[in-house]
């Protein structure tokens, strides 16, 4: 059974900032890529930031330079760091780790519960 486990959502005003961060635990052969994904109210889900096991990153183009995603391979936990902060991020935040849970499965995405972000103005 794998868990991923979001904390650090909350309440912010604009400008502020917040750090969400995503542990996972379980049955973990190999952790490859994990991310973060964001669902506004009435949007589909899209992609924020995504790291890699050697820390290559890539990001959405209009939340380069206010979000910053880390990850921290000994504690298979990833982090989003976002600053300045603007009513319109205001959605629920997903982690997604791509996991292989043994040495002959593949690897499949799993999903955190997902954490509220809402920035007041």
């Amino acid at each position: 059974q794998v868990q991923l486990v979001e904390s650090g959502g909350g309440l912010v005003q604009a400008g502020g900032s917040l750090r969400l961060s995503c542990a996972v635990s379980g049955r973990l052969f190999s952790l490859s890529t994990m991310g973060w994904y964001r669902q506004l109210p009435g949007k589909q889900r899209e992609l924020v930031a995504g790291i890699t096991s050697d820390l290559s990153t890539n990001y959405a183009d209009s939340l380069k330079g206010r979000f910053t995603i880390s990850r921290d391979n000994a504690k298979n936990s990833v982090y989003l760091q976002m600053d300045s902060l603007k009513p319109e991020d205001t959605a629920v935040y997903y982690c997604n780790a791509v996991i292989k849970i043994s040495a002959w499965s593949t690897f499949r995405g799993y999903w955190g519960q997902g954490t509220q972000v809402t920035v007041s103005s």
